[in-house]
């Protein structure tokens, strides 16, 4: 029986577990999408390709599975290109397919002709062509398990017309045994390695934990906090691994920070990176006397030059459960106590004012008020999108988190445009969780037209706008570009079927969030429009030698 290769592409993706594609019709892919869709998969056509690639990223992070984007040819496909960086960076598993111009007619100026392969090496962790139409099942079961093997990443598959509409002997194509989707390397740490954190640890007095991603790619959100529990360790996390332990846990001291990573004289890291969120651990920020240990399932970042006194190459929740284990009679949950004490001592004094900035009456609201309201009100298990400059950092000084996977933002490329994707996608993959999208109006605009698809495809979201007027704060007026104006966002929401709300006083945000979150609960997406103040311009670490 002949089969081609648009039904093969449908097949295999269901073979490996796939349950949504984020995509824009064309060329050579509409076949295969179509098969796809009669093998179950839900498609979910967006508005910009790049959106795709990130609502494919969200879905992954609220999944822990690769998620699926598609591209036609040519601008299609290269339009994936910034949101598959996005998830290089952020060492998300995506799988994307761009259709291409027929293997046949290279080199003859065929109609969307260019070398997309070329294009996305540099934005994926591996990248392939398919040649041969009997062999498309092998190579989707072979970029489902790179997109997870190791550290996480986004894969390309480069599918030209002439593979995908070919017709092959079905008899002929050769499958993969099972879905490779939740194959998963889980490498122990060796036992002496583990008895030198564990004296590691013994000997210390004032140590900390420091965790991201890889906690959650692992699903060692559970082992993380058996073996917080078990130490009595301070925990702190990248922005893109919150919520792995809850943030209302009694070792987390949020408004401590800058205090623990400065006086802190063991920094234990696991499962992420050392790069510019936390400072590559360099001084001032941290002290240069700490002793570092660091546990990573990727050589690569344990080969990285900077520092490193104790390197074990493990699976972020395997190593854990093992030194967990090995804690008893030598480190308990009371070792440490002195030091939280001077923790909890800090935070204590810095709580009260930091609530008052919360609670400021100012005109026009102060964002650090709209991110109280939203704080207060946002249900425990909320999935909460966050995108933006000003408003990004004032929601992660304010907002804390208590689901593993429940927190997202742009991650360390710092992409903009990522919040209403991520949102999308976030819902996509978990239909029966309340998804809040808080949004600068800057990075709103950038993929505002997914309001369109979150309606049309009946993914009630919550949207919340910081509206202040441009890209950043500019309290001197320097910044080239920056105004963009006050613009009626909920109007223009109300246009594409969603509720809209429009907001100036600071008592108003409440009210305004509750109606709007009935609305979500009636199946609607709704807006709701924040004017804020121009002038506020978030603290935070300097990343870089000049601002945005």
């Amino acid at each position: 029986m002949a089969v081609s290769g648009n039904a093969l592409l449908g097949r295999a993706l269901r073979q490996q577990g796939a349950d949504a594609v984020f995509f824009i019709m064309g060329g050579p892919m509409n076949e295969a999408l179509n098969a796809s869709r009669a093998e179950g998969i839900r498609l979910v056509d967006v508005r910009h390709e790049q959106a795709a690639a990130m609502m494919a990223q969200a879905y992954a992070r609220v999944r822990s599975v690769p998620g699926v984007c598609a591209g036609a040819s040519g601008p299609g496909t290269i339009n994936l290109v910034t949101g598959l960086a996005n998830a290089l960076v952020d060492c998300a598993p995506v799988v994307a397919l761009g259709g291409a111009a027929p293997v046949g007619q290279w080199a003859t100026g065929a109609f969307q002709e260019i070398d997309q392969l070329a294009i996305m090496r540099p934005v994926t962790k591996w990248a392939e062509r398919v040649h041969d139409t009997r062999r498309i099942p092998e190579y989707v079961d072979r970029a489902f398990r790179m997109a997870l093997a190791g550290k996480p990443g986004p894969v390309y598959l480069d599918l030209p017309g002439d593979v995908l509409y070919r017709e092959v002997d079905e008899a002929a194509v050769g499958w993969p045994a099972a879905a490779a989707v939740n194959v998963r390397s889980r490498p122990a740490a060796a036992p002496p390695e583990v008895e030198t954190v564990v004296a590691a640890l013994a000997a210390a007095r004032r140590p900390i934990l420091l965790t991201g991603s890889g906690i959650l790619w692992s699903g060692a959100a559970a082992a993380l906090t058996r073996f917080v529990d078990a130490a009595g360790i301070p925990f702190y996390t990248t922005p893109q691994g919150r919520g792995a332990v809850p943030e209302d846990h009694p070792a987390c001291y949020a408004l401590a920070r800058s205090t623990a990573f400065r006086e802190a004289d063991l920094i234990v890291v696991v499962g992420t990176r050392l790069n510019y969120v936390f400072s590559q651990l360099k001084p001032p920020r941290f002290s240069a006397a700490a002793k570092v240990v660091r546990i990573d399932i990727d050589p690569g970042e344990l080969a990285q030059a900077g520092r490193t006194d104790i390197g074990i190459l493990a699976d972020a929740g395997t190593a854990l459960e093992q030194l967990t284990a090995a804690l008893t009679g030598r480190v308990d949950a009371g070792s440490f106590s002195e030091w939280r004490a001077r923790l909890a001592q800090t935070e204590a004094s810095k709580l009260a004012g930091h609530e008052a900035k919360l609670a400021t009456e100012q005109l026009p609201i102060h964002p650090l008020r709209l991110c109280r309201e939203l704080r207060d009100t946002l249900p425990r298990d909320a999935i909460l999108c966050v995108d933006g400059q000003e408003i990004l950092n004032y929601a992660r000084q304010s907002i804390p988190s208590f689901r593993p996977g429940h927190r997202l933002n742009s991650g360390p490329f710092g992409t903009m445009g990522v919040g209403l994707p991520f949102g999308v996608g976030a819902k996509v993959a978990r239909p029966d969780a309340e998804v809040v999208v808080l949004h600068g109006d800057g990075s709103f605009g950038l993929n505002a037209m997914e309001l369109d698809t979150a309606v049309r495809h009946g993914l009630p979201l919550l949207v919340v706008i910081s509206l202040n007027g441009g890209w950043t704060a500019d309290p001197d007026r320097v910044k080239p570009g920056r105004d963009l104006g006050y613009t009626r966002y909920d109007r223009m929401a109300e246009a594409l079927g969603c509720h809209g709300e429009f907001v100036e006083e600071p008592a108003a945000i409440r009210p305004a969030l509750e109606r709007a979150r009935a609305e979500v609960r009636k199946g609607r997406v709704a807006v709701v429009n924040v004017v804020t103040d121009w002038r506020a311009r978030s603290a935070t670490t300097e990343f870089t030698t000049y601002s945005t």
